[in-house]
């Protein structure tokens, strides 16, 4: 890398900080959205700077030993209500992560929402566009940063590394609420493309030369909350299908790589604080890569996180996350035997510590402290030094500061 790139590259981020860092400093401390048309036209937005340092290893930029600048989130949304069963709803976001994400603005969702029926009892309705995935209970509003419960989201259940591969879906997408004494019954069903990008690629195969291209795809979640909001459970399952097309001169042949994860998820919330745990299976495929050996695994995933509130002003978090690319080989021992690759590649054990500070309604400090084993979590594109440059324990400090409007 020359040493005018880096200035450059360097430059770009000291650029980005100071504007942003102004912008939270100097934006007023109330959340005022632009209401229009009698507030039937609705506009939102927010945002974020964070700071990341790893003491191994890089996480959302060059953080080894480092501050890394690279997190980066400013959204605009806007909703339209042009009749009460009618909806239009869009998002345009510019999203930085480390080489994962290079900040592009991207349509991060567009669609039309029809309330086909409603009444006491519930609703009935579908969206049509690209539509936010509900996996889990955080995947869907995963972009807001007044809405994670930190400054990123367990990483067992809410990768960085595939946010593209996650975060919504070009098709449609079935919901049906029933209201009854005991609580709110939910069902969704989301049928469609998700979208894909280099660093979800990378993910599923590094450094190849052909074409990927996501398959149709299919979402189903089932979800209760109780009157008051005390209890939440849902489950979540998905059938994720990925395309390989072969380039000239490919050393892979055209495969597919498949995803049919199952997230149970269950939330209790009291007053002042609220405790959550989110479990995954995770079977996974590659098929028909050739260089590649056929693999077909389930991995395993949860966290179980709590949050008290101090003050009005003031939250803590507590959260083990503990991800394993292979329930019959949670420590990689098996995979370091054959491959000669370390074990600690296949898992990530996270132990962290999070403290919220909100300044005012409108704009919120975090910051993060995580001592972590393990590197399955790592994106790849952070990472391109080889294995060999990889720390099986490393800790990572992180420090956010967010607006919304």
């Amino acid at each position: 890398m020359s040493a005018s790139y880096r200035f450059s590259h360097r430059s770009r981020q000291h650029f980005w900080v100071y504007v942003v860092t102004s912008l939270l400093l100097w934006l007023p401390g109330e959340v005022k959205a632009v209401s229009l048309l009698d507030g039937r036209l609705q506009v939102h937005g927010f945002v974020s700077q964070g700071m990341v340092n790893t003491t191994g290893n890089n996480f959302l930029g060059d953080s080894d030993d480092s501050i890394s600048y690279d997190f980066r989130e400013i959204a605009v949304n806007a909703s339209y209500l042009a009749r009460p069963e009618l909806l239009f709803s869009a998002q345009v976001m510019s999203h930085r992560a480390g080489e994962s994400d290079n900040g592009d603005p991207d349509i991060d969702y567009a669609f039309v929402d029809w309330t086909a029926f409603t009444g006491n009892w519930g609703r009935v309705g579908v969206r049509l566009g690209r539509v936010k995935n509900a996996f889990g209970l955080y995947n869907a509003t995963r972009d807001v940063p007044f809405t994670r419960a930190g400054v990123i989201l367990p990483q067992s259940i809410y990768f960085e590394r595939t946010r593209k591969l996650s975060l919504s879906s070009d098709g449609v997408s079935f919901y049906a609420d029933k209201s009854t004494n005991v609580g709110t019954f939910s069902a969704e069903a989301t049928l469609g493309k998700p979208g894909l990008d280099k660093s979800s690629e990378a993910a599923i195969i590094p450094n190849t030369k052909g074409h990927f291209e996501t398959d149709f795809t299919q979402l189903y979640q089932l979800k209760y909350e109780s009157p008051t909001g005390q209890y939440v459970f849902a489950l979540t399952h998905v059938n994720l299908g990925v395309s390989y097309r072969r380039a000239v001169n490919d050393t892979l042949q055209s495969g597919g790589f498949h995803f049919d994860p199952t997230l149970l998820s269950a939330q209790y919330n009291a007053e002042n604080w609220s405790l959550t745990s989110e479990y995954a299976r995770r079977p996974i495929s590659l098929r028909g890569f050739g260089a590649i050996p056929n693999v077909g695994q389930v991995g395993e995933s949860y966290y179980v996180q709590g949050t008290y509130r101090v003050m009005p002003d003031w939250e803590i978090m507590l959260r083990y996350d503990a991800a394993y690319s292979n329930r019959d080989d949670r420590h990689g021992t098996s995979f370091a035997k054959k491959t000669g690759r370390p074990g600690f590649t296949q898992y990530s054990k996270d132990w962290t510590l999070g403290l919220r500070y909100d300044v005012t309604p409108a704009f919120m400090l975090r910051a993060e402290y995580h001592a972590i084993e393990g590197t399955s979590i790592l994106p790849p594109l952070d990472n391109t030094a080889g294995v060999s440059a990889l720390e099986k324990r490393w800790d990572m400090f992180m420090l956010l500061g967010s607006y919304r409007f």
